[in-house]
């Protein structure tokens, strides 16, 4: 159960580890931060550093929706359920790019209790991602065909479709995805 929630987890941690470590950095230490009056102003434009890495995520979020319909080798008659999938990925980065952003700018005026609160705000956010990614790829799954469905399945396992479980063989393995 344990590693069946981890495989599941660990393609959402590492869209939120992206996102989240510029933010993080951002924060600054004591030695780093602004002079108090600086610090009570927050920026009205977008910082070059955190432009370069939105786009830099973008291209991310683009690199992963293209390794994903190759590997799920989507066809023309998915395309829709394909590109609602895509998108919503699209709009959870941006969403999640939005929210760090926002945080990183307000960060150092905030109090401890702010700070936590924006935090789990933060989560909140990545919670709500997750669930529309989830219903989106259900109606994406929804269209699979089977051969999809078992590299779709072995993807969000944590293996490659048709390596070997530990102590299973590979066709144990094939035949395990499919029910």
């Amino acid at each position: 159960m344990k590693t069946t929630l981890r495989s599941l987890t660990l393609p959402a941690l590492i869209a939120f580890a992206l996102a989240a470590g510029p933010a993080m950095a951002q924060q600054g230490t004591p030695e780093t931060a602004p002079p108090a009056a600086a610090a009570q102003k927050p920026p009205t434009t977008t910082p070059k550093s955190a432009q370069d890495h939105g786009q830099k995520h973008a291209d991310a979020v683009e690199q992963r929706i293209a390794d994903l319909h190759a590997q799920l080798k989507i066809t023309d008659q998915q395309s829709k359920q394909w590109d609602a999938f895509a998108q919503t990925m699209r709009d959870n980065a941006r969403k999640a790019d939005e929210a760090f952003r926002e945080r990183a700018q307000k960060l150092p005026t905030m109090s401890a209790p702010d700070a936590m609160k924006s935090y789990a705000d933060l989560t909140e956010t990545h919670a709500d991602n997750m669930k529309k990614l989830s219903s989106s790829f259900s109606d994406l799954y929804d269209v699979l065909s089977p051969d999809q469905k078992q590299i779709a399945d072995a993807m969000y396992r944590g293996k490659a479709p048709g390596a070997p479980r530990k102590g299973k063989s590979s066709s144990t393995a094939v035949s395990s995805a499919t029910h």
